[in-house]
């Protein structure tokens, strides 16, 4: 994908070799500044991204806080921040990507264009919301918060270094900890995960075999990787945000912040576009129905099931001892968890609806107990969590609202 600019490169002496790789990758114009410029430039050039060309600390403090924050307030789409700094340097900016300024100029570029498709993504999402409205739709809307309120960063390890990370790692997004490279191959398969760290007191032939397995998958090809030492071999060419750093909690956190937000945001971007594909039928913070669209697509089940003698189930989630962030974890991974002819909405108490088409009671109960364990699991953050399953299915002569009163009006418990 080519580099559509404007590009602001800012830098205290001419980068000739950057704007040369910039420019052979297609990024047109170009404009460079140096740091005492640079905000006055930013408001000017109206930037598609910014690149920091010179590692080390910002001549200007003032002028780094500026535009700082121009970038995290643009209007529009998102402005990818690319910053070069060493292995043991800060960032010059919070927000910017790290890039290595020992690595080969091609490595950077990549990185760079994979931020700008996040970019063209989110203006994509802008410019159909927009259209919808004008068109007198109701169009969903992106959450007003941080990405990072919905991120969660997986860390593997079992090292002195675990406990430390953990507690700096969870003060800023949602920590899942694995202890074995097994765990943390199957937390990847069933949980949303914005961020790898992994390699704290584990065998470098498992972190190799692990990193191997990322390389394999077209799906963790941007996911942000952070490798704790470099007993491994160096598989940046293959994952374009995978960085090697050393033990340092605080720069292991910030280095991995900016990509995880990115990250994030994408995750937040795509249930956006299938919600705008589908005309606002799906929950754009879970990936599920509306809980209108649920109950428009459950009376066409009801309608088919009475119809054709089919099977038809339904089940209620209710979870007690977990908070509000972790339901919400739940639902968004429900989707997972249910076959492709199944669909579930999110209530407006916070419980989980789904139904199971052609699917008897004896069927659905196997089913509930499993998925119910599952998400057990997944929300279970410290305190023990009860699922209270209630399912109905459908009878002769049901209508929705009898289906629907005795799904709300009962429970069963199908899982402690």
């Amino acid at each position: 994908m080519s580099l559509q600019g404007p590009i602001l490169v800012v830098a205290e002496h001419p980068a000739a070799d950057l704007v040369a790789a910039l420019g052979d990758a297609g990024a047109f114009p170009i404009v460079e500044t140096n740091w005492n410029d640079a905000p006055t430039a930013f408001v000017s050039v109206k930037p598609a991204a910014v690149v920091i060309a010179e590692p080390g600390a910002p001549p200007s403090e003032a002028s780094a806080r500026m535009l700082c924050l121009q970038i995290a307030t643009a209007k529009d789409a998102i402005v990818p921040t690319l910053a070069f700094a060493h292995r043991d340097d800060d960032l010059p900016l919070p927000v910017a990507l790290p890039a290595d300024p020992t690595l080969p100029l091609s490595h950077a570029v990549a990185r760079l264009q994979a931020a700008m498709r996040l970019r063209g993504l989110h203006a994509t999402v802008l410019r159909r919301t927009e259209l919808l409205t004008s068109q007198g739709g109701t169009a969903p809307h992106l959450p007003p918060t941080d990405p990072l309120d919905d991120a969660t960063v997986l860390i593997a390890g079992r090292g002195p270094l675990y406990p430390a990370l953990s507690v700096a790692m969870g003060e800023r997004v949602k920590m899942v900890g694995a202890l074995s490279i097994e765990a943390a191959a199957k937390h990847l398969n069933v949980r949303e995960i914005d961020g790898i760290v992994l390699g704290d007191g584990l065998p470098p032939r498992m972190v190799e075999a692990f990193i191997t397995m990322l390389t394999q998958e077209p799906r963790f090809r941007d996911i942000p990787v952070a490798v704790i030492g470099d007993a491994v071999p160096d598989f940046r060419e293959h994952l374009i945000n995978l960085e090697y750093l050393d033990g340092d909690v605080s720069r292991i956190v910030g280095r991995m912040m900016p990509m995880v937000r990115l990250h994030a945001l994408e995750t937040r971007l795509l249930r956006m576009l299938k919600s705008l594909d589908a005309d606002g039928t799906f929950d754009t913070e879970t990936g599920l129905l509306t809980r209108d669209s649920f109950l428009h697509q459950l009376t066409k089940a009801v309608a088919e099931a009475a119809d054709r003698s089919q099977s038809l189930s339904m089940a209620r989630y209710a979870f007690e001892g977990t908070h509000d962030r972790a339901a919400l974890d739940g639902a968004r991974l429900l989707t997972r968890l249910t076959r492709p002819v199944d669909f579930a909405c999110r209530d407006d108490d916070g419980a989980i609806l789904v139904a199971f088409t052609q699917t008897d009671l004896r069927e659905a109960h196997m089913v509930a107990r499993r998925i119910a364990a599952e998400l057990k699991a997944i929300m279970k953050s410290g305190a023990s969590v009860t699922a209270n399953v209630t399912l109905a299915t459908l009878k002769a002569g049901d209508t929705l609202d009898s289906l629907m009163q005795r799904v709300l009006g009962s429970r069963m418990v199908a899982a402690e």
